[in-house]
């Protein structure tokens, strides 16, 4: 179905136009490629970080980003049951969840509520697993790094029981107490030996926390990642550098290790294989184990989004195809899906969460587009009318005329 909206004079004016049925033709040549050819294990382990919702009162709490609010005020205000269903929703589309991340507003929350995000999709029963970010945000204040150590073990810790794996999160305080390269390696050495794997390592761009400005200085991440590979499986890159991205997970994949691009511009084409957009064939596939389960290892990358929150019907199809062996397909429906991805995540970057929850609003699998310190205001509504053309272009909602009719609410007209 095609639904148009009129835009004001004052943001453009036109018509916007909504459509529903742009996934139509993929569906039914996945589906025919799939009958033939029998069912394709997943070329690609990917994971989607997911938002959170809040409840309808939460409209009428006066939170800002500006004012930190303790954990227990902020989760009587989670909506915890559709927050559940966003993640019981990408599981059934083929991804696992990557649970209290920045996508979850984790340095908003606490660790009080990302703990509880963490045990609920833990006891979810989730057919693609999960993993989770550790960090010491339990913590008031931070001493030492004895207590820093001891900090990020124990959150990891709880994961694991949780039925999760662990990616160790930055840690602000290195970059607080100016840490160099080797105490950097030397705090990491030390959680990974408290652990048992498997494990995966953060890098998080300043763009994302700017807190975070200088982190991993000199040689420390690679001299970290090359600790245990046994033990630490790989790394989550999210730094916005498709170039630096391509050069750390060569050096990754000859130990057996796995690079999850967090790259929300480019995740397109780092995840197919370089031979293929290179026009050639792409280089021999390796395997290596993760949790009991045989992950691809090549010239490419797996994944740990934000974005797939928001392109979970696309990405699911392009994904098909890429298992099916139809890598130009993948591109094609992966193409308008990036060009979405570096609308949302435009700077300030670290507000790209609010589109992801509008999108979501609009498309019925949640009843408001709020989040956590009302992060949606930091968005204005050329952002999110030009949202949600580009999702229209990629074919992300599945109730074009639902999402209009919210679109005018919020347009007023």
């Amino acid at each position: 179905m095609r639904c148009e909206v009129q835009v004001p004079k004052v943001l453009g004016g036109g018509e916007l136009v909504l459509d529903d049925g742009r996934l139509e033709r993929a569906r039914a040549e996945l589906a025919v490629l799939g009958a033939e050819r029998g069912p394709a294990a997943p070329a690609r382990l990917v994971f989607a970080a997911t938002h959170i919702v809040m409840q309808d009162d939460y409209a009428e709490v006066p939170h800002d980003l500006a004012t930190p609010v303790p954990a227990a005020a902020l989760g009587r205000h989670i909506d915890w049951d559709a927050t559940a269903a966003l993640r019981v929703r990408l599981d059934r589309l083929g991804f696992g969840i990557a649970e209290a991340m920045d996508t979850a507003q984790r340095f908003h929350i606490g660790w009080e509520n990302a703990l509880g995000l963490v045990e609920a999709t833990g006891a979810a029963g989730l057919t693609h697993g999960f993993l989770a970010g550790a960090g010491v945000d339990h913590l008031a204040h931070v001493p030492d790094e004895d207590a820093l150590v001891e900090g990020v073990v124990f959150q990891a810790r709880a994961i694991q029981a949780a039925g999760g794996m662990v990616i160790l999160l930055p840690l602000v305080w290195l970059c607080q107490q100016a840490y160099d390269e080797d105490g950097y390696v030397r705090v990491y050495r030390r959680v990974i030996d408290a652990l048992d794997g498997p494990l995966f390592v953060h890098w998080l761009g300043a763009m994302f926390l700017p807190a975070l400005a200088g982190y991993f200085p000199g040689d420390a991440f690679r001299r970290i990642l090359a600790l245990d590979p046994a033990k630490v499986r790989g790394a989550k890159l999210s730094l916005l550098d498709d170039a630096l991205e391509r050069e750390l997970r060569a050096e990754l994949g000859a130990r057996d290790q796995l690079m999850l691009t967090g790259d929300d511009f480019h995740f397109g084409e780092l995840m197919a294989s370089d031979g293929h957009l290179a026009g050639g064939q792409p280089a021999p596939v390796r395997t290596t184990s993760l949790a009991g389960s045989t992950v691809g290892l090549g010239d490419f990358s797996h994944g740990l989004l934000g974005i797939f929150d928001g392109i979970a019907e696309p990405a699911s199809l392009a994904l098909g195809f890429l298992a099916q062996g139809d890598p130009a397909r993948y591109l094609e429906l992966m193409g308008p899906c990036e060009e979405l991805g570096r609308h949302l995540f435009g700077a300030p970057t670290q507000h790209y969460k609010a589109g992801l929850a509008f999108l979501s609003w609009l498309d019925g699998h949640q009843p408001n587009p709020m989040l956590a310190l009302h992060e949606e205001r930091a968005r204005d509504h050329a952002h999110y009318l030009e949202a949600a053309r580009l999702a229209s272009l990629a074919g992300v909602f599945t109730n074009a005329e639902l999402a209009a009719e919210r679109l005018a609410q919020l347009l007023g007209t």
